[in-house]
């Protein structure tokens, strides 16, 4: 009987779709599920009950997306996680690389704590210390506001006086704000790189008509061409190396002084866009990546 991958997600998109048909033209089972599904249960060897398994454990993992839910919940999700990684099962991506992903004040403290350019950040709890950074900072140009943990350029707002600063409900309480990375448009361009085991699969352009450039906010996808390309492509895998992705989606955006900053790292991306103007399959890609690594992970692993 083939391994099992686990693929895990709360929907079945299309990312999933293409992961699941190219693992099993590899000759793996799948197995797809919500991580919340998963409970710690000590009545099993492992320490987890995994819905379809009867105890055992899959040869790897791939982790699509994590729904939302209280601190608790996420906290036992990635333990879950964690726990995968103990016994020496690839989860892709970590839970430790997931959480500095998840966390955008830990991606930009590790990138910079790399050497990479990145936008001068700052990260404080409660207004009054948000006011403080926006009374110092806004003399050098507006900031841009975003959430803590959030994704596809929801909730960003641009910060040009102090008066732009939330109500702290509106924010939890945490104001996490990037120095606003000057650029010409319209329409306004960045890039999003794909990497994959140390590897670059592909590399798009972004333009919009505004200056949040998310495929999720109609941003549409062209090719990257020209010399640009290599910077891109060492960015991109220094800041992958700094976070410990094994895959991950890079965003890098050209400033007006031609150089090239570092804004996020995601480490759950979707690629729907970049397969548009790419060559190369991402989930066939993926999937021989990851099973190129199941195979000694199961040589290693203690037997039950």
């Amino acid at each position: 009987m083939p391994d099992t991958i686990l693929i895990l997600s709360d929907r079945a998109d299309r990312q999933v779709r293409q992961l699941q048909a190219s693992l099993e033209r590899l000759g793996f089972n799948i197995l797809t599920l919500h991580l919340a599904d998963i409970a710690f249960d000590t009545r099993f060897s492992s320490g987890l009950a995994i819905p379809g398994l009867n105890g055992a454990l899959p040869a790897g993992v791939i982790v699509r997306s994590i729904s939302s839910g209280s601190f608790e919940a996420i906290t036992r999700r990635l333990g879950i996680l964690h726990a995968f990684a103990q016994m020496d099962v690839p989860v892709w991506n970590s839970a430790k690389a997931i959480e500095r992903c998840v966390d955008k004040s830990t991606t930009t403290f590790l990138l910079a704590h790399a050497g990479l350019p990145t936008p001068q950040t700052f990260a404080v709890e409660n207004l009054a210390n948000a006011r403080d950074v926006a009374e110092r900072e806004l003399g050098h140009g507006p900031l841009v506001l975003k959430p803590l943990f959030g994704s596809q350029g929801k909730g960003l707002r641009l910060i040009r006086s102090v008066d732009d600063l939330p109500q702290p409900e509106e924010v939890d309480d945490i104001y996490y704000l990037q120095r606003y990375v000057a650029h010409s448009g319209p329409p306004f361009c960045d890039y999003r790189v794909f990497t994959c085991a140390g590897e670059v699969l592909g590399m798009m352009a972004r333009r919009a008509d505004g200056w949040i450039t998310n495929m999720a906010k109609g941003a549409k996808a062209e090719p990257v061409i020209g010399t640009v390309r290599p910077l891109l492509e060492g960015l991109a895998l220094a800041a992958s190396a700094a976070i410990g992705t094994d895959f991950a989606g890079i965003d890098i955006v050209p400033a007006a002084d031609g150089r090239l900053l570092v804004l996020e790292v995601n480490s759950m991306p979707a690629w729907t866009g970049l397969q548009s103007v790419v060559p190369v399959r991402i989930a066939d890609r993926i999937a021989s990546a990851l099973a190129a690594r199941i195979a000694p992970a199961l040589d290693e692993r203690p037997a039950a």
